[in-house]
């Protein structure tokens, strides 16, 4: 795929949607990463159900430690994995607490060592809290730059990084919100609505030919 063909993508996906933001509900750095984390095998209709309920009790590192593991997971229970969640949260909040003065880390290097957060979370975070021109891949990215043909590649760092490489820099802040939202509700994995799609024309994906492939 050209550059001017990537230019006239992104230029349709803005125009359709010009501040595109991320679906999970938060106030704060702090809440979003609670959700982000949550999020991990989880839709954001589902965290949304669960920190509506938490976040008025407890939407702090201070207040989550109060809870304890045990308050913390009659929230979160009706999400998957949310035994593992509720342990690495509890974690993640007391090393806030003792490390870093509360507050959400700004850099890749510190959110990477807080348990449960891992790249893709890092780079939620990165960007959609701290404004940094960050490209975080998740299974509806992956299949977008895929199945298009805007950045393919085999992992998801493989892809993240051809997306940083190739993306017009104009579009890069929202790029990934453009390329989630899509996978979700109109590049969907099974059959793709492509006669909604406003990059039809665009798109490389050959229904013959291409098999999707999924993040490993």
């Amino acid at each position: 795929m050209n550059k001017e063909k990537r230019i006239t993508i992104f230029q349709r996906l803005q125009s359709e949607n010009p501040a595109p933001r991320s679906e999970l509900n938060y106030r704060t750095p702090f809440e979003l990463l609670i959700a982000v984390i949550l999020s991990a095998q989880a839709t954001d209709k589902g965290v949304n159900k669960a920190t509506a309920k938490l976040f008025p009790v407890a939407n702090t590192p201070e207040a989550i430690s109060l809870l304890g593991e045990e308050r913390l997971k009659d929230y979160i229970k009706t999400i998957g994995l949310f035994n593992s969640k509720a342990k690495n949260i509890i974690q993640t909040c007391q090393i806030l607490e003792t490390q870093f003065n509360s507050r959400v880390p700004e850099n890749r290097e510190d959110l990477e060592s807080l348990p449960g957060v891992g790249r893709k979370t890092a780079n939620v975070m990165l960007n959609t809290a701290f404004g940094q021109p960050t490209m975080a891949v998740d299974t509806h990215v992956f299949r977008v730059a895929n199945r298009t043909r805007i950045a393919p590649g085999k992992t998801v760092l493989e892809v993240e990084k051809r997306l940083l490489r190739l993306v017009p820099a104009e579009f890069l802040m929202d790029a990934h919100h453009w390329l989630i939202l899509h996978g979700r509700y109109i590049c969907i994995a099974r059959k793709p609505r492509c006669g909604a799609c406003i990059i039809e024309d665009m798109c490389e994906y050959n229904k013959k030919t291409y098999a999707d492939t999924q993040p490993p």
